[in-house]
């Protein structure tokens, strides 16, 4: 599976990152706001985010979502090497939107872009999210995000956070919400 891809929807552009991306996705990144309720909560410092920014390339399969009409980058996820947390499974992940997209739908439809994509060639999409990060849970479910029993433990800003799993199947996905 190609973890770069190009992704058109109606109203967004996937396009791979890369480094050029820098000035415009931290101008989006710096809104402490994106960040409140994140278990990284300082990650709008330009430190915090530099590191985030050089292991989205470390990891590889980094996204810039782009606002189709304005040509803007207005976020950022990624998909993590596949199988990392089980076999047939990927991950998708470590994603953000200017908060002037919150609410509005473009959530679900970059999601459903990686979807769809992912789904094509894995069985299983997973995402990890913070016990705590009540915003991105309510996300999860809305686009039909199964919580399951399994949890992993992440140090962020030198205090251990504690993330539950959501996943979303091939089949679930094709009758779900977003199919």
């Amino acid at each position: 599976m190609d973890r770069q891809p190009v992704l058109e929807g109606d109203r967004l552009v996937l396009r791979p990152l890369v480094p050029e991306d820098w000035d415009a996705l931290f101008a989006v990144a710096s809104d402490p706001q994106i960040w409140a309720r994140h278990p990284a909560h300082d990650r709008w410092q330009e430190p915090v985010f530099r590191q985030f920014f050089a292991d989205a390339f470390a990891r590889g399969g980094a996204l810039a979502i782009v606002d189709r009409d304005s040509g803007e980058i207005i976020g950022s996820s990624q998909f993590d090497k596949p199988e990392i947390e089980g076999p047939g499974q990927i991950e998708i992940g470590w994603s953000f939107l200017a908060r002037a997209y919150w609410g509005k739908g473009y959530n679900a439809e970059f999601k459903r872009m990686m979807l769809a994509h992912a789904l094509a060639h894995y069985p299983v999409a997973i995402f990890q999210v913070g016990e705590d990060n009540v915003i991105s849970r309510r996300a999860m479910e809305n686009i039909g995000g199964v919580l399951t029993d399994r949890t992993r433990v992440f140090e962020r800003g030198g205090t251990l956070v504690r993330h539950v799993i959501y996943e979303i199947t091939r089949e679930g996905f094709a009758g779900g919400p977003l199919g």
